[in-house]
């Protein structure tokens, strides 16, 4: 299964309308795992994503899809805390694969 397929499928969407829409957030998500996890950029181009990290690609991709008209968005947009836990999660995720620099 790809990622698009994967995003799609956590975002339960069934139509190909905004594919090139999600490879764009897609591509977003995995610049800033890449800069989050102090990697050269592009390293996922050539290195596969470690379970944690696609998880964290998923949800950050899901969550600019479900927030692109600047709301929290999705399922949680009356919780207005919803925007910063998908943050906390996705970093929480991401730091498990940081190379780590001192």
């Amino acid at each position: 299964m790809t990622l698009l397929e994967k995003v799609k499928a956590n975002l339960i969407l069934e139509h190909n309308e905004d594919d090139e829409l999600l490879q764009m957030y897609i591509a977003a998500a995995v610049k800033y795992a890449e800069s989050y996890q102090h990697l050269t950029e592009d390293f996922y181009t050539d290195n596969s994503l470690p379970a944690t990290t696609e998880q964290a690609v998923i949800m950050l991709s899901s969550h600019f899809y479900e927030s692109r008209d600047g709301s929290t968005g999705g399922f949680f947009a009356d919780n207005v805390q919803a925007s910063g836990q998908v943050w906390n999660t996705v970093n929480l995720l991401l730091r498990l694969d940081r190379d780590w620099k001192v």
